[in-house]
């Protein structure tokens, strides 16, 4: 699962799976999801994130993580 943050469009993007979307629909206001061939979820989308979400932390529990890498992207 990757996580991608972007302040510039204030754009929240899970990726849940690595696989190329081919449909996507808006299942609440500023919410999409992405589909691929199978019809299976395989991303979402937050528009305007900051506004729902505290984007300062991320809190995860009780998850089978293996390896977890933190990057910031240097623009």
């Amino acid at each position: 699962m990757f996580f991608q943050y972007h302040p510039d469009t204030d754009m929240l993007y899970l990726k849940l799976v690595p696989k190329v979307s081919t449909e996507s629909e808006e299942v609440a206001p500023g919410v999409v999801l992405d589909f691929d061939e199978r019809n299976q979820v395989i991303g979402i989308e937050i528009e305007d994130a900051s506004t729902f979400i505290d984007l300062s932390r991320l809190e995860v529990s009780a998850l089978p993580i293996v390896n977890l890498m933190l990057s910031k992207e240097m623009a």
